[in-house]
């Protein structure tokens, strides 16, 4: 039998090799670029051995994220010498206005700034040609994730407006460009048909989702609906109810208009849970920080929210040791942190981040001050957060199971409402007290809560 001489041999895929670092906005990154590839054909490795090129998506917000960064980079060149850089770090430039990766990684192939997708595939492509056609070949219809199974982010927004001193994710991402809300609702649907329980809505700012675009009116299965935090909210909330999904929102800005997503959370259609990154209290060091609003507003605004809707959690983050800081301007912070009653509380020693106007306020902190101040804080934070998880013992609550081998028979792992995934406690499941009872990762149970330990919950499966 002669060969057919138009029939090649089949060959194995060229394989990328990929690094995701840096917050879940990158992330999302990362998931279009992987689903992209797949698309096109390649495989795709979390190692760097018998790749034929490797992706970094980097993180370049503060010093140690930087540093973990070029670490990244100079261990994948190490490893298996032809990389690409993508992501916040690749958009920063080092000394005389260089670009700093090139500067410290000369080596790399290319180097491009977050939400990059298709420069990256354009470089791609230059050094491992793509194997086959994009449009006849198949990938799942939510795209490729790299969150467990039963949760995922959805982006809604690139860029922020904002110019916060401390910051410059605005030079490296822009300014806020909102997606179309159709666009948006179409990625949730296919997330949720595709088993997802949890959907993460993050941006740099979700509250401000469609300021850009001034709420105009976009379309989602035949109907209008408005680029809007309370439309898009609303119409997440009716696509997560017939698969009893969750959803939860992050990096909300205590604007006014937020109030109107309460009677949704007291009515279950999006979780209430709150992460509002407040950073501080005191109004002298929001004006240095250019924050909106102000420790006062603040508390007026968590009172509301909490009358409007009585079981919702907040969680937040803060600086302490931020230029300028006086110690009575510390003690404001404490003082909002218990009369605020945040439920779960991270606060970050002040880090100077190079490009950021912080850098330029007079009064600097030693070190040793501004992680004593942090320590201080978080001890102050803890003591909140415990006695709000002893209010929860005796409850029964709804857990959402991460993990749970030998189908929970000697417990598992889950999470609450009141915790999102890899910032906020869990809920150690303990074995069942009926052996008929089973446990599935990825899907919901019923749990008696009896006990605490530490930032976690303990609970009985009933």
């Amino acid at each position: 039998m002669r060969d057919n001489p138009r029939m090649s041999p089949p060959t194995a895929a060229p394989t990328i090799g990929f690094v995701s670092l840096g917050c879940p906005k990158a992330l999302t990154d990362s998931e279009l670029i992987l689903t992209q590839l797949q698309a096109e054909g390649y495989s795709t490795s979390k190692t760097y051995d018998g790749a034929d090129l490797v992706i970094v998506n980097t993180c370049g917000f503060i010093d140690d994220a930087v540093r973990e960064s070029l670490d990244a980079i100079g261990e994948a060149l190490d490893a298996n010498g032809k990389v690409i850089v993508t992501g916040c770090l690749g958009a920063r430039t080092g000394d005389g206005g260089g670009n700093l990766v090139r500067q410290m990684h000369p080596k790399v192939l290319a180097v491009t700034g977050p939400h990059a997708t298709q420069e990256v595939m354009d470089a791609v492509h230059q050094h491992v040609p793509k194997p086959h056609d994009p449009f006849v070949d198949l990938v799942p219809a939510q795209g490729i994730k790299l969150t467990p199974r039963h949760y995922a982010y959805l982006k809604i927004s690139e860029g922020c407006n904002h110019r916060c001193t401390f910051c410059i994710i605005p030079s490296m991402r822009g300014d806020l460009v909102s997606r179309p809300v159709g666009d948006v609702l179409g990625e949730a649907q296919r997330l949720f048909e595709a088993g997802v329980k949890e959907l993460l809505v993050v941006s740099q700012d979700t509250s401000a989702y469609g300021v850009d675009v001034k709420y105009r009116t976009g379309f989602w299965d035949g109907k209008p609906v408005k680029t809007r935090m309370f439309e898009l909210c609303e119409q997440l909330g009716r696509l997560a109810e017939p698969y009893g999904a969750w959803v939860r929102l992050h990096y909300v800005y205590p604007y006014p208009h937020v109030d109107e997503i309460l009677p949704l959370m007291a009515e279950g259609r999006v979780l209430p849970y709150l992460d509002v990154p407040f950073q501080h209290a005191h109004p002298e060091v929001l004006k240095r920080m250019k924050r909106p609003a102000s420790g006062e507003r603040n508390l007026e605004r968590l009172q509301r929210w909490r009358e409007a809707c009585p079981q919702i959690v907040v969680r937040s983050t803060f600086i302490a040791g931020f230029p300028g800081e006086t110690e009575a301007e510390f003690e404001a912070l404490l003082d909002f942190v218990r009369e605020a009653q945040i439920d779960r509380a991270g606060c970050f020693a002040y880090s100077p981040v190079d490009g950021a106007a912080a850098n330029a306020i007079d009064g600097q902190l030693p070190q040793a001050l501004r992680e004593e101040r942090r320590a201080r804080f978080m001890a102050v934070a803890e003591e909140v957060s415990a006695r709000k998880l002893q209010q929860r013992v005796g409850a029964t609550m709804q857990v959402l199971v991460d993990h749970a081998p030998a189908l929970g028979r000697k417990g598992g792992i889950g999470r609450s409402y009141a915790d999102a995934p890899e910032i906020d406690g869990q809920v150690r499941l303990l074995p069942p007290e009926k052996a008929s009872k089973t446990l599935k990762t990825g899907e919901f149970t019923r749990a008696r809560i009896v006990g605490t330990e530490g930032h976690d919950l303990v609970g009985v499966p009933v």
